[in-house]
């Protein structure tokens, strides 16, 4: 009953950027994080019973490219700090296609390293503590973060490790209110000293889920910028 009490008063006690600063701390520190200029990572997926495998390249706030192989079908995904662009031929996009804005803002995100969390206030979003909820059964934080441009994500932290378990994001392409849930496991430390999740569970809005396991990370890899050009 004590442990309880404790873990209660400990939910309440704690500010948001308290909060984030112990996340910050748990996936390898400030300094840590601040230091790594790219990453690079290749990984395993399942989707609707079929397999599949990717690489995700990313040179910190500048670009990220991600491309996935169904059956020597490549389905890619790249944002920079000027935009976006893509090829999905399982949608009958069979050359690369510039993004509309709108869409380009939501991806470019995902340039940074740490997650949106990391250094909020000066990429221009806001954070919030919106209380605890219950998550696979055990407590958690709840962290409510508006970006700049306009889209709202919810983060769910443990309070044992200050790990993301999950996260949803609202956003509204087209007209259209859209929600993505991310769920976030087995997380682990890397040679470099980086804490990042080796599984990810992407539910889509589109009604079908992805499940992700990373299979190589390497930090600081020399990554030409070319990688993220739109093919002519």
């Amino acid at each position: 009953m004590a442990a309880s009490v404790l873990s209660v008063v400990s939910l309440r006690a704690q500010t948001a950027d308290e909060i984030i600063n112990k996340y910050i701390d748990a996936l390898g520190g400030k300094d840590k994080l601040a230091s790594i200029k790219t990453v690079y990572t290749e990984y395993e997926m399942e989707v609707m019973g079929q397999q599949a495998s990717g690489s995700t390249w990313v040179v910190n706030g500048k670009g990220y490219k991600n491309v996935v192989d169904f059956a020597g079908q490549k389905i890619i995904q790249c944002f920079t700090d000027k935009g976006g662009w893509g090829v999905n031929p399982m949608m009958g996009q069979t050359t690369p296609e510039a993004m509309p804005a709108e869409q380009a803002q939501i991806g470019q995100g995902q340039m940074f390293v740490g997650g949106p969390l990391f250094n909020y206030a000066a990429k221009g979003n806001t954070v919030e503590l919106i209380g605890k909820d219950t998550l696979n059964g055990k407590d958690a934080f709840k962290l409510k973060l508006k970006a700049k441009e306009g889209g709202e994500s919810i983060f769910w932290i443990d309070p044992a490790t200050y790990y993301v378990l999950k996260t949803t994001v609202k956003s509204n392409v087209g007209g259209t209110d859209v929600e993505t849930s991310v769920a976030f496991s087995n997380y682990k430390k890397n040679d470099f000293g980086y804490v990042m999740p080796a599984n990810t569970e992407i539910n889509m809005a589109q009604g079908f889920t992805l499940n992700i396991t990373t299979k190589k990370t390497e930090i600081n890899k020399e990554i030409d910028m070319k990688v993220f050009e739109m093919p002519k």
